[in-house]
């Protein structure tokens, strides 16, 4: 099969790329020309530069392809509120959904956040969204273009459907992104944790969801793809074992927390600079965002990796290229 994936330079899409590469596929990825990332170095791949807010770029990548895994986006969550963040987010989406119906692809898949929606449902359902209080526009976007492929399914005939994974974690993390947590806390900077926790996935799990959707789809499904729900406090005790560095010994009330993201915010809003906390974000480290992936499990034949497997990987990558 011949997959194109957008984002491709991301922790995902360098695991990825790798797995349908030993699975015989032949892969084309789509990067934003200020790419930087070196993950992508060495490997057979066709690689095709442009801009997903540009419909025009897309067409050289996606002609004679037979799918398509959409994973680029716009991921950050400072400010809290932002157009551009929005604009990728959703407009681009748009443009690769009428770039897929165009040019006729077999598949679709989108990659989403499990933050988009609260638990699993059928096509033709509106998912309940719990992430609007938080007042992220990096959520709330992902949400609105998960709406945009599931209506598109329905309305357009778009034959495509959504994985959305939970926090992951793995090598190839070059931004580095959601490993930041582990290369902070190895380097000693992260010895409080808040009341609230997360579903924790290895990235090479939700690899083998994609993968496995592309040689099976199951057009206009919504998977959440996760494994571990997990409280901060658990999970900074597993970094702690694989890390080798002493546990964290004190929880933070949620109200000290909140207090700290609301000043964060202000000093940013005002100095033009990245709070190391936004209020958004420390309600969210409040809240247990605890999800089942069950449904994903059983359809799409994941492995459930241990979790501590996930940091292991990640954390040994970071050592061997000198993140930490």
């Amino acid at each position: 099969m011949r997959v194109l994936i957008t984002g491709a330079d991301g922790l995902l899409g360098s695991n990825l790329v790798r797995l349908l590469l030993s699975r015989g596929h032949q892969v084309r990825v789509f990067l934003h020309p200020s790419s930087c990332s070196k993950t992508l170095d060495g490997l057979k791949i066709q690689k095709y530069y442009g801009d997903i807010l540009v419909p025009d770029s897309l067409t050289e990548a996606m002609k004679r392809v037979d799918a398509v895994v959409h994973a680029a986006a716009n991921t950050s969550i400072w400010p809290s509120r932002s157009e551009f963040v929005r604009k990728v987010n959703i407009q681009g989406t748009q443009n690769v959904i009428d770039a897929v119906l165009k040019f006729k692809l077999r598949t679709m898949i989108y990659i989403g956040s499990a933050s988009s929606v609260n638990g699993p449902k059928e096509l033709g359902t509106h998912y309940a969204y719990a992430g609007e209080k938080y007042g992220l526009d990096y959520l709330d976007s992902k949400y609105q273009a998960l709406q945009l492929v599931l209506d598109s399914v329905k309305t357009r005939n778009l034959p495509a459907l959504a994985i959305l994974p939970t926090y992951m974690i793995g090598p190839y993390d070059s931004l580095p992104g959601s490993g930041k947590m582990i290369r902070e806390f190895a380097r000693g900077k992260l010895r409080f944790f808040t009341g609230g926790g997360k579903n924790f996935v290895h990235v090479q799990d939700v690899s083998i969801a994609i993968a496995n959707s592309l040689e099976q789809p199951h057009y206009g499904k919504c998977y959440v793809v996760g494994n571990e729900n997990l409280s901060y406090k658990a999970f900074f005790k597993k970094m702690a074992k694989v890390v080798g560095a002493p546990e964290p010994y004190m929880q933070l009330p949620g109200w000290l927390v909140k207090t700290i993201g609301l000043l964060g915010e202000a000093a940013g809003k005002v100095l033009h600079i990245k709070p190391m906390i936004s209020y958004p974000i420390a309600c969210i480290s409040c809240d247990l965002q605890f999800v089942s992936s069950d449904e994903a499990k059983k359809d799409l034949k994941i492995p459930h990796t241990p979790v501590e497997q996930a940091i292991r990987d990640c954390y040994t990558w970071f050592r061997a290229n000198g993140y930490c």
